[in-house]
């Protein structure tokens, strides 16, 4: 159906669409239905632009509940391990099943960083692009890689790297086969600077550019990282990628916590964005984002989940009274944050790390990206976002992607959901320590 009308929303009203764009927005119960239109009834219900998940690890899913006592590199080397003995089909059944929990928490696009390809088979994105497809919900597909491994500095064991020549030709592949611009967008996105080599970060993003790409990686998440940067290379991690044609407007970073006054600056300058992802921060003990000083100073800002394995809720819609909540914790300062900046971050923020201005916003011309929140429990709230935002975890009614319904009724259209998640447990289960409760 090219011509829908969302009736009578108590936030933000009427919303018409037509041909996968808002054309008309209206107070509730103002706008009449026309020829060939399917009115969709939202009776006090509140409408947001469609959230945008910034950084995730879907293959991560295959170990939630894991080493969930350690800071991020013991973490990792737990996790590298087991991570490298994932199959394809195991990160096509993880993904599914994470890219479906973020539609239904709201998601009409998710940013996907795997840099993990077991036994070099790069089928793997071929996987998480259909998983995609299958949820119907926006990816941002990153080509992650990491080829530096132990015995050469890095903290990945030797088995889960590959080399250079192999990850840029696979990143090729990958561009050509997969990236449309539109449901499927392929980002290069080596790992981090402690398990990738310069001369891949430079190779990678030359290739980038070539093609009209963005760039991906982790940077500045905890201060053993910017350790790790000063002994190898006698800089800290922002200076190291600067140097390496790492900042600008085609680039966001995951965290980005450890920032000094003059890099927050820097940050700002060059319009490099930061997906923020203050629950996984906080299962890892790395610290706090400064969310409100980077705003400030004109860097992107957007929300992210972060992998399932540091994140165990693996929705996004969390996500957002959490970043509030952990603004005003680090600022002690409850006006330095509000609602209002949460959803932002979430959807409009989030668009801008990736590069669009064509969704993100509930305004005229805008993709018809939104999510459809029943609130039965807040018609006693004066102000409905403040309800959403500061009130209780809560799941969509319908999620709209340009146009199309994936989510109805609260159920996935595209997915069984309760069959995805046994396949999966069936896989996870494989994975777990002799001696775990099976």
């Amino acid at each position: 159906m090219s011509k829908l009308l969302f009736q009578g929303a108590r936030f933000p009203g009427d919303i018409r669409v037509e041909d996968g764009r808002i054309v008309e927005i209206a107070p509730a119960n103002t706008l009449v239905q026309l020829p060939d239109e399917q009115v969709i009834s939202c009776s006090d219900a509140v409408i947001t632009a469609g959230l945008v998940n910034t950084h995730h690890h879907l293959y991560q899913w295959m170990t939630r509940g894991w080493a969930s006592g350690c800071d991020l590199f013991n973490w990792l080397t737990t996790l590298y391990p087991v991570w490298g003995e994932l199959s394809v089909e195991d990160v096509h059944a993880a993904a599914l099943v994470g890219l479906s929990e973020l539609a239904l928490t709201g998601c009409t696009t998710a940013a996907d960083h795997h840099y993990l390809v077991p036994r070099g088979d790069d089928s793997v994105f071929d996987a998480i692009a259909q998983a995609a497809r299958q949820v119907g919900i926006r990816i941002y597909l990153s080509r992650g890689s990491m080829d530096l491994s132990q015995k050469d500095g890095g903290l990945p064991p030797d088995h889960v790297v590959e080399d250079r020549e192999s990850i840029l030709i696979s990143t090729e592949r990958v561009i050509a086969e997969l990236h449309d611009g539109d449901m499927v967008n392929v980002v290069v996105a080596p790992c981090s600077p402690f398990s990738v080599t310069q001369e891949l970060m430079v190779e990678s993003a030359e290739l980038a550019r070539r093609h009209g790409l963005r760039l991906h990686t982790h940077l500045a998440e905890t201060m053993d990282e910017n350790e790790h940067c000063l002994e190898r290379f006698g800089a800290r991690p922002l200076q190291v990628l600067d140097e390496w044609g790492w900042t600008g407007s085609d680039v966001w970073v995951a965290h980005g916590i450890w920032f000094d006054d003059s890099e927050v600056a820097r940050m700002g300058a060059t319009h490099t964005g930061v997906a923020h992802c203050p629950s996984s921060n906080a299962r890892l003990a790395a610290g706090m984002c400064r969310v409100t000083d980077l705003r400030a100073a004109g860097a992107p800002v957007g929300l992210g989940v972060d992998g399932v394995a540091s994140n165990e809720i693996g929705g996004l819609f969390p996500e957002l009274r959490q970043s509030l909540f952990v603004a005003r914790l680090r600022e002690l300062d409850a006006t330095a944050f509000d609602h209002l900046d949460a959803l932002e971050i979430g959807s409009a923020g989030g668009a801008a790390c990736v590069g669009r201005s064509d969704f993100g916003r509930l305004e005229v011309g805008q993709r018809a990206d939104f999510a459809v929140w029943e609130t039965p429990d807040l018609m006693d709230v004066c102000d409905p976002l403040v309800g959403l935002v500061f009130g209780p975890e809560r799941r969509v009614s319908r999620l709209v992607v340009g146009g199309t319904s994936v989510v109805q009724g609260g159920t996935l259209v595209g997915v069984d959901l309760t069959a995805a998640r046994l396949d999966l447990a069936r896989r996870a289960r494989r994975l777990w320590p002799m001696g775990a409760h099976r």
